[in-house]
């Protein structure tokens, strides 16, 4: 289903089919606007990511107001992966673009015992809606902690809009 695009809206990017999955996990919350997300294909890997970003993800941006996007990607155990892909977000367009990911990659988070990486995403989604962070807390993920006050603030409406 795609998005409603004169809406606040949120593209989701992902690195692999792992990062596929976790999105489309997060997706299945029952309380999640369907129309407010898309997970786009996956990119290929992290760089790809970046350089599909550049290519096809700013223009719209700069033309639709409503558009925000998440680049879903391994950390690779990198700690500068975040800068390293946020170069290529204009300054401009910061405050409408996430960087998130597993610390080293999502086939990690069933290794650790958090279940399928559908499962994990679902976690997610409940525990944004909610307010919580148990399994954002873990180890693999608590490095996103900068990134969800960001979001929480600008997306949570978006995401779970009040009935």
């Amino acid at each position: 289903m795609s998005v409603n695009k004169l809406r606040p809206h949120i593209f989701v990017l992902p690195e692999d089919d792992a990062n596929h999955a976790l999105a489309n996990g997060f997706r299945l919350n029952p309380n999640l606007s369907q129309r407010s997300i898309q997970v786009l294909p996956s990119a290929g890997g992290w760089i790809k990511v970046q350089s599909q970003f550049q290519k096809e993800h700013i223009f719209p941006m700069e033309r639709n107001q409503n558009r925000h996007t998440v680049l879903l990607l391994d950390f690779d155990e990198m700690a500068n992966r975040r800068d390293e892909v946020a170069k290529v977000v204009p300054q401009h367009l910061s405050e409408r673009v996430f960087i998130l990911g597993v610390w080293s990659e999502p086939e990690d988070l069933k290794k650790a015992g958090l279940g399928t990486l559908e499962s994990v995403g679902s976690k997610l989604a409940l525990e944004c809606q909610n307010e919580t962070r148990v399994t954002w807390e873990h180890v693999l993920l608590r490095h996103n902690n900068i990134e969800l006050d960001r979001m929480a603030s600008k997306l949570k409406h978006i995401l779970f809009p009040v009935l």
